[in-house]
């Protein structure tokens, strides 16, 4: 029932719940998938701690209108957006809409520059080698950071490997940076808001190399699906001592489950930074981390989030 939205633990339950004329919750165990199946209308509460599965011509018949909805919303959109695409760019040459930049120098310029131009935030895959732009010798991202650019990198494993890479990561990760880690990266990128992208040429031995600076266009909405995607199933990597580590299933840190606890307590942004020794943008940074690990967009779900999976 993938095709419904159900992940393969919550059919099961459902399958489980199916065969029974009633069960308990500690017998389906997850308690967030059986809280899933409920919101879902496929299991329906039945007294106490029991549960029932709801009629499959009912609840899934349901489920299968809701899809055939969104299908028919998605192709209505798709001609608005089809269209909106269509205006952006008519009268605009191909050359408007990327610029092949070439050599060592003019890259990490353009490098710069784009994480300069950035307002909300900053997504980049690193890879190695290091050709323009060396670990440690990044200064746009610290700028962006001091604006309130949100910033997300995603590592290639053997990146980690490479002379000042962890000391870079750790240092990123302490000014509120997202690194997640992946065993192998398609390319190196870096995406500005949804307005630019600098994607590096492949190049011979001992050619110049190049790179291609992209504006707004289809190609590089499709790169910034490409990193939406693989940041999903990167690995989070968090501060260990003068290192950084891995972090087991995608959890909260220590540090996160505190400022849960005090948030949650009813405590201001400003009196949990003061009390965790934290600076206030810190503080929101952590939260807005929080946010995107639960995939919630608001501080009241996160509680409701948090609470369901003991994060607090």
């Amino acid at each position: 029932m993938a095709a419904l939205g159900l992940s393969h633990e919550e059919e099961s339950a459902y399958r489980t719940l199916l065969g029974r004329p009633h069960a308990h919750a500690g017998e389906l165990g997850d308690t967030a998938i059986l809280a899933r199946l409920v919101d879902l209308g496929l299991a329906i509460p039945a007294g106490g701690d029991g549960y029932a599965a709801a009629p499959p011509a009912m609840a899934l018949g349901t489920l299968i209108g809701a899809r055939r909805d969104e299908l028919r919303a998605a192709e209505q959109a798709l001609v608005v957006l089809a269209e909106e695409h269509r205006a952006a760019v008519a009268g605009r040459s191909i050359g408007e809409l990327f610029e092949v930049v070439t050599g060592v120098d003019a890259i990490r310029h353009r490098f710069l520059q784009v994480q300069a131009a950035a307002r909300t935030q900053i997504r980049t895959f690193v890879t190695a080698p290091f050709v323009a732009v060396r670990p440690g010798d990044n200064p746009a991202e610290d700028a962006a950071i001091g604006r309130g650019v949100r910033f997300r990198a995603v590592v290639e494993r053997t990146v980690l490997g490479q002379p000042g890479a962890v000391a870079e990561t750790a240092s990123s990760l302490r000014n509120g940076v997202g690194v997640r880690v992946v065993d192998a990266l398609p390319m190196k990128l870096v995406l500005a808001d949804d307005d630019l992208g600098l994607v590096p040429l492949a190049a011979e031995p001992d050619g110049e190399p190049g790179a291609v600076l992209l504006h707004r266009s289809g190609l590089l909405a499709a790169l910034e699906a490409l990193f939406e995607q693989v940041w999903r199933h990167a690995y989070p990597l968090e501060l260990a001592g003068n290192g950084v580590v891995e972090r087991d299933g995608g959890g909260p840190t220590e540090l996160d489950r505190r400022i849960l606890a005090l948030l949650l307590a009813g405590l201001t942004d400003q009196a949990v930074a003061t009390q965790l020794g934290l600076s206030l943008r810190t503080l929101q940074r952590r939260v807005r981390h929080l946010l995107d690990l639960a995939g919630v967009e608001t501080r009241m779900q996160l509680g409701w989030h948090a609470a369901r999976n003991g994060w607090a």
